[in-house]
Order: structure tokens, then C-alpha cells, then sequence
């Protein structure tokens, strides 16, 4: 293999990379299956792709540019530092252009593909999460709500890219997303809490060693998720398949979250992590599928 062609093949993995392929992938899943929510039973299934592109596009210029500004930052943590722009291997100056691209094709494709309404969200949460969520990390543990805000709203896209309106279906959709958030971005903070003390971050986790507030929260929020993933069925919006799966679902992440705040031991959050990861795709099918009529 010519050595010209490895330099341009590790480019371009280091370009993808930068757009944190699995959240960017979580991201167009929660927009879809709000689309999906949204449309019922009757999907339009090129509206559902196009809305998913056009929001995973945005959300790999989002992360990409949260990179630009954060590399020096991600170079003082162990678990960053090999990301392409604090080990030295892209220009800074590339990796703006190519998120200002992804971002701008996003941006594009919902316009002028989707709606006005859906482009709109999707500006705003870019707009939140580089020039306030980035920065304020530094500076404020309230960091983290401003965080999962902008990330509680790819599946409201999802239902506007299906609908043009903000309905009552889009904000349950929002604030289970934000209510899911707190406790997976929580135990997320308390097992890299070093790293991010050492890098100056304001979270939660490095203000309280201890970890009383982190415990309690996670349970907090945990228990607030329960709920409110209930709340599609009793509006209308979902079935008794649904209630069912969500209600065990919800169960099995407040026990993740109350076994944490017991021991608040990495191993324990650890799993409250794995969990949220299971809990989020699950939650989202099973209302899809009701919702759909594929299972009743």
C-alpha cells in the first residue's frame, strides 16, 4: 500500500474521529425514533431520513468544533489527549473548516429538505452547546444542565421534521432526554472525575469528593425519569406495551442509580453507566414500536 494513501486514509479517521461517531450515532437514533413518535403509524420514510441526516450532520459539526475549542483542554486529560487534535495530528484550522462544513450541510439539508422549524432547533442546539455548554465547563457546575439541554433535543427535530410544530408529544420526548441525561452524564463525571479536575473542570463530581450530591442526584433525577416515561401512554400517545416496558425499564435505572449512590464506587458507576446506555435505545423502541402499531 503506497505511504500517500495511509497518510490520507488516517485523515480521514482522524476527521471522523472528530465528530465522536457514537454519540453523533445516538444523536440520529433519538432523532428518528422522535420522527417515527411523531408520524404514528403512517411513517414518511424519505421526511425520517432526511431529518436524521440532516440532524446527524449537525451534531458532527457540533461535536467537531466543541473539539476545536477544547483541545488544549483534552490534552490534559489522560482519556482525551490521544484525540487528534491534542496528540498533533490534525491542523486546528482543519478541523474548523470540517465541522463548519458538516454543520453548514446539516443546516442545508433541513432548510430546504425538512423545515424551517427543525433547522431552527437544530442551530440553537449547535449554538448552545460550542458557545455555552464548551465553555462554561470551566466555569460553572450548571455547565451540565446547559449540556443536556442541547443534547434533549434531537428527538424534538425528529417529531418537528414529521410535523412543523412544537407539540406536547415533542416535549415529553425533550424532557425524557433530559431527565435520562443527568444521571448517565453524573456517573460518567464521578469515573473520570480526576481527569477532569486535573483539566479544571467544574463538575459536579470534582466539587464534591465525596460524592453525597452526586449520589443524591442521580437518584433525583433517576426517580423523576419514571415518571415522566410514563407519560405517553397516560396522554394518549402510547399503549400498555409501552407503560409496561418503560415502567421496568425505568425500575432497572433508578436500582442502577440507588445501588451507585450506596457505595458510589467506580465498579457501581460503571454499571449505572452501561445501564443508562441500555435503558436510552430500549425505551425509545419499545415507544416506537407501540406507537407504530408493530406491537400492541
Amino acid at each position: 500500500m503506497p505511504a500517500s494513501f495511509s497518510l490520507v486514509a488516517l485523515r480521514v479517521a482522524d476527521l471522523l474521529m472528530l465528530t465522536k461517531p457514537r454519540i453523533a450515532t445516538m444523536v440520529t437514533l433519538t432523532s428518528a425514533a422522535g420522527f417515527a413518535f411523531a408520524s404514528g403509524s403512517q411513517v414518511d420514510l424519505a421526511g425520517l431520513v432526511k431529518t436524521a441526516i440532516g440532524t446527524a450532520l449537525l451534531a458532527a459539526g457540533s461535536l467537531t468544533l466543541n473539539q476545536v475549542l477544547e483541545r488544549n483542554v483534552d490534552g490534559l486529560m489522560r482519556r482525551t489527549a490521544h484525540r487528534p487534535l491534542p496528540a498533533g495530528r490534525l491542523d486546528a484550522d482543519l478541523a474548523l473548516g470540517w465541522g463548519a462544513l458538516l454543520a453548514l450541510a446539516g443546516a442545508f439539508l433541513l432548510v430546504f429538505g425538512v423545515n424551517a422549524l427543525t433547522a431552527l432547533i437544530g442551530l440553537g442546539t449547535l449554538g448552545g452547546y460550542v458557545f455555552l455548554y464548551t465553555p462554561l465547563k470551566r466555569i460553572s457546575p450548571l455547565a451540565t444542565l446547559v449540556g443536556v439541554v442541547t443534547g434533549a433535543t434531537p428527538p424534538m427535530m425528529g417529531w418537528t421534521g414529521a410535523r412543523n410544530e412544537i407539540g406536547i408529544g415533542a416535549w415529553v420526548l425533550f424532557t425524557l432526554l433530559f431527565l435520562w441525561q443527568l444521571p448517565h452524564v453524573l456517573a460518567v463525571s464521578w469515573l473520570y472525575r480526576a481527569d477532569y479536575e486535573r483539566a479544571g473542570m467544574k463538575m459536579l463530581a470534582v466539587l464534591d469528593p465525596g460524592g453525597e450530591r452526586v449520589a443524591r442526584q442521580a437518584v433525583l433525577w433517576a426517580a423523576a425519569l419514571l415518571p415522566v416515561s410514563l407519560m405517553p401512554s397516560a396522554l394518549g400517545l402510547a399503549g400498555g406495551v409501552y407503560a409496561i416496558g418503560a415502567l421496568a425499564l425505568g425500575v432497572g435505572f433508578l436500582g442502577a442509580s440507588i445501588a451507585f449512590a450506596f457505595t458510589r464506587s467506580p465498579e457501581a458507576a460503571r454499571r449505572l453507566l452501561h445501564v443508562s446506555l441500555l435503558y436510552l435505545p430500549a425505551v425509545l423502541a419499545v415507544l416506537v414500536l407501540d406507537r407504530t402499531g408493530v406491537v400492541r
